[in-house]
């Protein structure tokens, strides 16, 4: 069903792969994402093009919340950086061709790049924290279904999320790292850009000004207008589906905004999504081997506050693509039920069995 990609090639960690600004002296300072590299399209866009893996986030730790005893720094001490770096010259030595116990160059890939050195994903609020739930959502993330629920029964197929079902991961996760499947190829044409991705999906960017789809008419990955501000690709999304269309029933079929493999995120995934959802994303080449990818979402009757998650994709010509099989064999959602099944079947028994005389 997956291929788990837990190994980074080395011509991806090169020390060319970013031209990102150094850490600054200020560990609690966020600076500008660099704009001044320009590569352009035959046609005279700035060039997104490229094939980018995302698998160096998860295999260098970087959480997607910000652990406490960070507090409000944004970047790590020189000692918090070592032992970081010790992590990834274990995994560099654990590496072989045989095996995903260990990586590829990621003691290299840290040294060469900034965001290695991030205390989390999350930049804004200051804390790097997701801001609460209100209420209503609270509650209904408590009741959310997915096969990442432990401890629950499975009855049909709303019990799961649309990820157990091979649909979507959902937007903005698509975006965002996973636990395996990270690649990312970016296309371009005259007037739109589209985003493929290696497990679940594509994304087809129309570059125009104008008026997103009808409130009513609704997708996976939304409604998305782009255009460009210098060397930056920035792309409002709207319309993200939210499942019969009120916020009180989408966590029985949608995948939720944050299906991240990283520590701080709710653990059945289920964060709702309301219809006033709304996501402004800004794409910037930094240099010919890195894009910086910076994620702004808003969802007034779901957050508390707007969240911002800023991470570095790395570019890898040499990572493949396989076909994502994820219908064929994918034997979980019957299994589960049949699981649940035969538990209730053996409960059945034995209370009987108590009952006799």
């Amino acid at each position: 069903m997956n291929r788990r990609c837990l190994t980074l090639a080395a011509a991806l960690l090169a020390p060319t792969v970013s031209s990102a600004q150094p850490v600054p002296a200020d560990l609690t300072a966020l600076p500008a994402v660099p704009s001044g590299y320009t590569l352009k399209t035959e046609w005279g866009d700035p060039d997104l093009r490229a094939t980018y893996t995302l698998d160096n986030i998860n295999l260098g730790h970087i959480v997607f919340q910000r652990p406490a005893e960070f507090g409000g720094r944004v970047w790590q001490t020189d000692a918090e950086f070592a032992k970081r770096l010790e992590a990834a010259r274990k995994s560099d030595a654990a590496y072989s061709a045989e095996n995903t116990q260990g990586s590829k160059g990621l003691e290299a890939w840290m040294r060469a790049e900034p965001f290695a050195r991030r205390t989390s994903m999350l930049v804004s609020p200051a804390d790097g924290k997701l801001p609460p739930l209100k209420p209503e959502a609270e509650a209904l993330r408590k009741a959310g279904r997915s096969s990442w629920v432990a401890g629950q029964a499975y009855d049909w197929l709303d019990d799961f999320d649309t990820w157990d079902r091979c649909i979507t991961r959902g937007f903005p996760a698509s975006m965002l790292p996973f636990r395996y499947n990270n690649g990312i190829r970016v296309f371009q044409a005259p007037g739109f850009v589209v985003i493929h991705f290696e497990m679940l999906g594509d994304r087809i960017i129309p570059l125009r000004q104008g008026e997103h789809w009808p409130q009513a008419v609704r997708s996976w990955m939304g409604s998305s207008l782009g255009h460009w501000e210098g060397n930056t690709l920035v792309v409002e999304t709207t319309n993200i589906n939210i499942g019969d269309g009120a916020t009180h029933d989408v966590w029985r079929r949608a995948a939720s905004p944050l299906n991240v493999a990283t520590q701080g995120v709710p653990a059945n995934n289920a964060i709702p999504v309301s219809a006033q959802a709304r996501v402004v994303e800004r794409f910037t080449r930094t240099g010919p081997g890195a894009l910086v990818y910076e994620l702004s979402y808003s969802d007034p009757e779901v957050f508390t506050a707007p969240w911002t998650a800023r991470i570095t994709w790395t570019r890898d010509d040499g990572y493949e693509f396989y076909e994502y099989a994820c219908h064929e064999g994918n034997m979980a959602i019957r299994n589960n039920i049949l699981a649940t099944r035969a538990d209730r079947r053996k409960a059945a028994a034995s209370a009987e069995g108590a009952d006799a005389p």
